[in-house]
């Protein structure tokens, strides 16, 4: 059944009845006119979506063009039709189908349809102003950063300044170092990424970036969306991302923490040897040259990153996460900082505002707090930004996330040598074979087991090698040996018992436990601990879960947290966003820097990339019942009280 509404401009050629507020019927031209009928009756609270906060009547009727008479009742269906309305296109006809659409179908098809077209971007003159134009730019002037080595860019971006009044076209110098970053702070802008020039066109490799203020290429967000786009039959966008990691690899020395100019000391978990054996599992007849020269990448963002004695790699053999840089990171926001920048200033009796501004200027150094923003940056570049698992002491860890993700490093990059290219690959003139990369895999493996493991517990922790102590703090990345496959069955058997007795909530899996410190009441909540719940950590472990044998474990915590996208979305217009309190099991999460995805008018256009992404693969855990429970929104307290 359609809904005839067939525009031009804003007039209508069939006429559409409505019952409105009084129930009395009169006749409404065009979906505009529909629209502002709509919302003029439901959207009481006047934020252009209609939610259950809203205090309308619930129901709303109207005449198609064939004379059937139709009623629209309640929350969802009301909101449904709204976001139809709202992106309903000349001559389009608005599917009635849609509108009474079952919550998951709809959701997982405009992520699908929808969401990722609206996330891609591109750094060419197609793109760029949609690229730089964002929350976090100068409006007067748009810069973009060019590689030392990458005239052709160079070339190409400048031709482009006169057409485009606002660019700036910046070379970046051969060393990057932290003290030429830091003179970026006050004029910083996008960094350019890849891209291909075919018959003298140049076009820049496309990107997804997160959503909302978040208009670049992320690091780990993207091996994330990736899976996703993989899922959706978007292998050309998952493709594109790992190009993009090959040339940051390449030009910036590194996979960036984001392609802005104050990330370029900042890197971000590693995600890339997942990525490329991911694509091709998904197409095996993929490009062995395509293969090969971003296997060349892996390997050296292996070799030049992380096991860089002294910065990321360790004296105990396992690395850690060292985000270089000086003074306060200036991504962050006005007063994020006052907390710790008001002690010392205490210390130097200086006010708050007057010890900002000459630490900032560094007129005055203190290098206790040089330290801090150590920690802090290398907490960042860590993608928990932030933690009090990390907070103050970060670079003095061997976390169990990281040192299990360059595990996988090594396991992947010895099963694409031996599965694609014969066990026998070509790094720079040096014939590598996957049983160099097993044995680097198994003295890792040793080396976590002897440090992180903690056999009473029954789970890993973080490992300080300061004070030589494991770091007792229940985390969702402890539980990331599970899916690179690290622990035995028994350390898996025990490991699963602990993440449902320590992290496991009503609407899936905490960041950490409850960590507050008791001696600090007044410390700033941070938005990576308890009780938030975050995409990549839950799809890790429900693969983790898989592939340890334990598939009835994995669905619920799949559904647990598809309940509580689904429902938050039935009951807030289709609201997406970037993270979800698992507790309350609510979008409203105000710790830090509020709730990136819940700011739109009508309809999200793009939800959030890993949210996105884990909806669509939280899916394809759950059986046809349990996704009828899913669209009825089923307590899951409800379903898997009765198997425990």
């Amino acid at each position: 059944m359609k809904l005839h509404v067939r525009c031009i401009g804003v007039l209508v050629m069939s006429s559409i009845f409505i019952s409105c507020k009084n129930e009395v019927k009169q006749q409404v031209q065009g979906h505009a006119s529909v629209l502002q009928a709509l919302i003029a009756q439901e959207d009481t609270d006047g934020d252009k979506k209609i939610t259950i906060e809203d205090k309308g009547p619930k129901q709303f009727e109207f005449v198609d063009a064939n004379g059937k008479s139709h009623k629209i009742e309640g929350t969802y269906h009301l909101s449904n039709l709204l976001q139809e309305l709202a992106i309903a296109k000349k001559g389009q006809e608005i599917a009635i189908d849609k509108i009474k659409e079952k919550p998951s179908d709809r959701i997982s098809r405009l992520i699908k349809n929808r969401f990722w077209d609206n996330l891609t971007r591109s750094i060419d003159k197609e793109g760029l102003t949609r690229v730089l134009s964002d929350t976090k730019s100068n409006n007067d002037t748009l810069r973009l950063y060019i590689p030392h080595d990458d005239a052709e860019a160079a070339a190409y971006f400048r031709s482009l300044e006169t057409e485009i009044q606002k660019l700036k076209v910046e070379m970046l110098p051969k060393e990057i170092t932290p003290e030429y970053v830091r003179t970026l702070n006050n004029k910083s802008g996008i960094l350019n990424l890849a891209h291909t020039t075919t018959n003298g066109i140049y076009k820049g490799t496309p990107f997804v970036v997160p959503g909302g203020r978040f208009n670049e290429m992320y690091g780990w967000d993207s091996y994330f969306e990736s899976v996703g786009l993989l899922l959706d039959g978007r292998a050309d966008l998952a493709k594109a991302m790992a190009d993009n990691f090959g040339y940051q690899i390449k030009y910036y020395g590194k996979i960036l923490n984001a392609n802005r100019s104050y990330y370029l000391t900042r890197t971000q978990p590693p995600f890339f040897s997942s990525l490329l054996k991911e694509i091709y599992l998904d197409d095996p007849e993929i490009s062995k040259p395509w293969l090969s020269k971003n296997l060349k990448m892996v390997i050296q963002e292996y070799q030049t990153v992380w096991m860089k004695k002294g910065i990321r790699l360790t004296d105990t053999g396992l690395n850690r996460f060292y985000g270089e840089g000086i003074g306060v990171p200036p991504e962050t926001e006005e007063g994020h900082f006052d907390f710790i920048l008001s002690k010392h200033a205490k210390e130097h009796n200086l006010s708050l505002a007057e010890f900002t501004k000459k630490y900032i200027s560094r007129e005055l150094k203190d290098k206790a707090l040089d330290l801090y923003f150590t920690h802090d940056r290398a907490m960042r570049e860590s993608g928990h930004d932030t933690s009090n698992r990390l907070d103050d002491l970060c670079i003095d860890l061997n976390t169990v996330g990281l040192n299990s993700l360059l595990y996988k490093y090594e396991l992947d990059i010895a099963f694409l040598i031996k599965e694609v290219f014969d066990n026998s690959f070509d790094y720079n003139g040096a014939l590598l074979s996957s049983n160099y990369w097993l044995e680097r895999a198994q003295k890792r493996k040793d080396v976590i087991n002897e440090l992180m493991w903690d056999d009473t517990a029954g789970t890993y922790y973080d490992y300080n090698f300061e004070t030589k102590k494991q770091q007792k703090i229940a985390s969702a990345t402890n539980y990331y040996p599970l899916w690179v496959g690290l622990c035995s069955d028994d350390q898996a058997s025990r490991m699963v018992q602990n993440l449902f007795s320590s992290l496991v909530e009503k609407g899936g899996v905490a960041g950490t436990a409850n960590i507050v410190d008791p001696n600090n009441p007044n410390a700033p909540q941070r938005q990576w601990d308890y009780p938030n719940g975050w995409a990549p950590h839950q799809m890790l472990i429900w693969r983790g879960l898989v592939a340890q044998g334990y598939q009835k474990e994995a669905q619920e915590l799949a559904y647990r947290w598809l309940w509580m996208i689904t429902k938050n979305a039935v009951n807030y217009n289709g609201t997406i966003p970037e993270k979800y309190d698992v507790v309350k099991c609510t979008h409203k999460v105000y710790a830090e820097y509020g709730n990136v995805g819940t700011e739109f008018d009508y309809i999200t256009p793009s939800g959030f990339g890993w949210m996105n992404a884990s909806y669509q693969l939280g899916l394809t855990f759950l059986n046809k019942n349990l996704r009828d429970q899913l669209d009825q929104l089923v307590d899951p307290n409800d379903i898997f009280k009765e198997s425990e």
